[in-house]
């Protein structure tokens, strides 16, 4: 029996280092992981105009379409490639153009809200918070925002304090209740990112062990 793809989901507040865990969890793996971004699943909004889009509230769970997430998880636990799609954070809408993906053996899904539904949470072999103080996680999404997605500084501060910094106390900070393991100050922690490696490694063989 094929071994099925063993996946990891992490999640903690805007800018705590999440992509920086999952980047050095597949720098130690190498080809043999798949990494999934929860943000590429923010709904297609081509009827909305800019300004409108603009608006909307990207930290709550409405604006991600996580049912074709679990979709495509559930396809490629079972070999089966999906079509992953592409998100414009400068014009906040999908891309016409997806990415075409095969499974691999370990599968990283990240975002904010990977814990919120239930049946991704399910999906998750092994579920990882990060946890970085809310001054760290602010300036590095200021710094993220304006360099990488075209906002400004006064967008950026109206945005987290209207829309990240309250959905984060409803919806994110509840849901460390549901991680396996919690990892302080994100990728930096070099400790914890060797031991979750080893911890990763561990698992997998007791599952194989299992087959």
């Amino acid at each position: 029996m094929k071994q099925k793809p063993f996946v990891i989901g992490i999640t903690g507040g805007t800018g705590s280092g999440k992509t920086t865990v999952a980047k050095k969890i597949q720098t130690h793996f190498k080809n043999r992981v798949l990494y999934i971004p929860h943000d590429n699943y923010y709904r297609d909004q081509s009827k909305m105009t800019l300004n409108q889009r603009k608006k909307v509230n990207y930290d709550h769970p409405s604006s991600l379409e996580t049912s074709l997430l679990v979709e495509h998880l559930k396809h490629l636990k079972n070999g089966k490639d999906v079509k992953i799609p592409l998100y414009d954070f400068v014009l906040h809408n999908r891309k016409k153009a997806t990415l075409p993906v095969a499974t691999k053996s370990l599968i990283i899904v990240e975002g904010i809200l990977t814990f919120e539904n239930k049946l991704l949470r399910d999906m998750f072999d092994l579920k990882l918070f990060v946890d970085t103080d809310a001054d760290i996680r602010l300036g590095r999404k200021i710094m993220r925002d304006i360099k990488d997605r075209g906002r400004t500084l006064e967008f950026v501060i109206h945005q987290y304090l209207t829309m990240a910094r309250p959905m984060h106390d409803v919806f994110v900070e509840p849901s460390k209740k549901y991680a396996d393991l919690i990892i302080l100050e994100g990728g930096e922690n070099h400790v914890a990112i060797r031991s979750i490696i080893h911890a990763i490694d561990r698992l997998r063989k007791e599952v194989v062990n299992k087959l």
